[in-house]
C-alpha cells in the first residue's frame, strides 16, 4: 500500500488563504444552519488535490472545536436542546466508527481514484435527495404565504413519530418540545454518523431528521445538531488518526477561519424566519451536488473505467471548483441579506412599540 504521507499536499501561501477565507465562509453558513460547513470544505481541499478520505478526516478534525463554538453560542440564545443532542450524539459516534472502517477499507483497496469516487458519488445522492425534499419544503411554504410566519408545521411522518406510545423508551425534550420513543431517534444518530464519516457532513441527516422525522424546531435542530458535531467529531477524530489520515495542517487553517465565521452566522439566526434557514440549506445542497457529479466522470477515467482526454478532465475539474465556490458565496449572499432584512425588521417592530399609544 502507498506512504499515507504521499497524499499530504504541499501547502503554499495561495491555498493557505483561499482554505481560510472557504472556512470562513463555510464557518458562517455552519452557525446558521447547523452543518459543520464540510459539503463545501471537503470539495474544496479534493480540488486541490487532498485525496478524498484525507479531506473527510480532516474535516471531521476541524469540525469538533468549532461546533463546541457554535452550540455555546446558540445555547445562549435558548436554542440548543442538549438532551436530545447528546443522546442524537450517543448514535452518531456508532455510525462514525462503522463509517470511517468503510472509508479505510476503500482507501486500501482502490487507492486516491477509489477513494475520491466514493465520497462524491456519496455527496451527489445525499445531497440531491435531501436537498430536493427541503427545496420542495420551501416552495410549499412560498406558495401558502408563510416565509414569514415565526410557526412551522410539523411533517405528517413527525406526528406519527410523535403519536407512537412505546414503554420504557419514551423521552421528553424540553427545549425541542417534543416527546418521542429513542428507538426513532437511535436510527436518525446512527445514519447521521455514517454520513459524517463518509463525507464528514452529519447536518444533512441531522437537521433534516430532526425537523421532518422528530418534529423539531429548524432553529432548535440546526442549533442541536452543533452538539452532535462536537461529540462526533471528536470520536471521528481520534478513529481516523488511528489510520494516520488526519492532515492537521490542513484542520488548522480552516478552523481558524471558520472560528469567526460561525459566530457571525449563529448571531444571524437571531434576525431571520425558519424559511431563510431552510432555503440557504436547500440552495446549497443542489449546487454542490451537481459540483460533485461533474467530477465523477474524472475519477473513473482515473480508476480505468471511462476514458476522457486531459483537456475535458481539465476543464470538468475547473466547472466542478467554481460551481462550488459558486454555492459558498450563494449561501453567504442569502444569509447576510435575511440578517440585514431581519435585523432591519426588528428595529422596526421595536419603533412600532415605542410609538403605539398606551
Amino acid at each position: 500500500m502507498e506512504e499515507l504521507t504521499a497524499h499530504f499536499i504541499d501547502l503554499h501561501a495561495a491555498n493557505v488563504l483561499f482554505l481560510f477565507l472557504v472556512g470562513f465562509v463555510g464557518g458562517m453558513v455552519s452557525g446558521f444552519i447547523g452543518s459543520g460547513g464540510a459539503f463545501v470544505l471537503t470539495p474544496a481541499m479534493m480540488n486541490m488535490g487532498v485525496g478524498g478520505v484525507v479531506a473527510v478526516a480532516s474535516n471531521i478534525c476541524h469540525k469538533f472545536p468549532k461546533a463546541l463554538v457554535g452550540a455555546y453560542k446558540r445555547h445562549q440564545y435558548g436554542q440548543v436542546d442538549i438532551k436530545l443532542g447528546v443522546v442524537m450524539a450517543v448514535a452518531a459516534s456508532v455510525g462514525v466508527w462503522i463509517g470511517a472502517d468503510i472509508q479505510h477499507a476503500i482507501h486500501a483497496a482502490y487507492g486516491k481514484a477509489g477513494s475520491n469516487l466514493y465520497v462524491s458519488s456519496a455527496f451527489v445522492v445525499v445531497l440531491a435527495v435531501v436537498g430536493g425534499f427541503v427545496l420542495h419544503d420551501v416552495v410549499r411554504i412560498v406558495r401558502t404565504g408563510n416565509r414569514h410566519s415565526e410557526e412551522e408545521k410539523t411533517s405528517r411522518l413527525a406526528r406519527w413519530v410523535q403519536s407512537v406510545h412505546i414503554p420504557g423508551t419514551m423521552m421528553q425534550f424540553r427545549t425541542a418540545k417534543v416527546r418521542v420513543s429513542v428507538l426513532f431517534i437511535i436510527p436518525v444518530g446512527i445514519g447521521t454518523g455514517m454520513l459524517a464519516a463518509t463525507i464528514a457532513v452529519g447536518g444533512f441527516i441531522g437537521v433534516p431528521g430532526m425537523i421532518y422525522v422528530l418534529g423539531v424546531h429548524s432553529l432548535v435542530a440546526s442549533a442541536t445538531e452543533l452538539v452532535i458535531a462536537f461529540i462526533m467529531g471528536l470520536g471521528g477524530t481520534i478513529k481516523y488518526a488511528m489510520h494516520g489520515l488526519v492532515d492537521i495542517r490542513l484542520a488548522m487553517i480552516i478552523l481558524a477561519g471558520s472560528l469567526f465565521g460561525i459566530q457571525l452566522g449563529a448571531i444571524g439566526t437571531t434576525y431571520v424566519k425558519p424559511y431563510a434557514v431552510k432555503l440557504v440549506m436547500a440552495t446549497i445542497m443542489l449546487i454542490v451536488a451537481f459540483s460533485r457529479a461533474m467530477m465523477i466522470p474524472v475519477y473513473l477515467t482515473q480508476l480505468g473505467r471511462m476514458s476522457l482526454t486531459e483537456k475535458t478532465a481539465g476543464f470538468l475539474s475547473g466547472a466542478s471548483f467554481m460551481l462550488m465556490v459558486g454555492a459558498l458565496l450563494t449561501g453567504a449572499f442569502i444569509i447576510i441579506g435575511a440578517m440585514v432584512r431581519g435585523h432591519r425588521d426588528h428595529k422596526l417592530s421595536l419603533k412600532t412599540a415605542e410609538e403605539a399609544p398606551e
